[in-house]
């Protein structure tokens, strides 16, 4: 019983870190460790302010208003 609570509540919580892409700096850091070992991995705040900057800068990655 327990092991099916525990496995749906990492459902949940999975399904809401996917949902509200705050898993993409964990696929950005394993990209990173597996594609170019030599370089940096850059800090959480470092990439959102990457992330934020590119998303501005190209009207196709969405509309942001504030």
């Amino acid at each position: 019983m327990r092991s099916a609570l525990r496995r749906a509540l990492r459902g949940v919580r999975w399904y809401v870190r996917e949902l509200t892409d705050e898993s993409a700096y964990d696929r950005y850091v394993a990209h990173v460790r597996r594609d170019h070992p030599q370089a940096a991995v850059p800090t959480r705040r470092a990439f959102e302010r990457m992330r934020s900057d590119r998303q501005e800068a190209d009207p196709r990655q969405g509309f942001r208003c504030c």
